[in-house]
């Protein structure tokens, strides 16, 4: 699999999933706990740089717009 990402949308991705998954930490609120792991779908592509998604729409590719 070939990076489908640029740097700032991988960074993005990353500090959006560490701060949702953060969330399981704080019990002090009903339902944070699902809202965590919620975090996990921006993390994996944000680590990896590959973003199945950007393929099942037609190719786009953030390093040059549109494949």
């Amino acid at each position: 699999m070939r990076a489908n990402e640029e740097t700032l949308d991988r960074v993005i991705r990353v500090v959006l999933g560490v701060g949702l998954l953060s969330l399981l930490l704080v019990w002090s609120v009903p339902g944070w706990g699902l809202i965590g792991l919620v975090g996990l779908i921006p993390l994996i592509p944000g680590l990896t740089g590959y973003r199945l998604t950007y393929v099942l729409l037609g190719g786009i590719d953030t390093f040059r717009g549109i494949a």
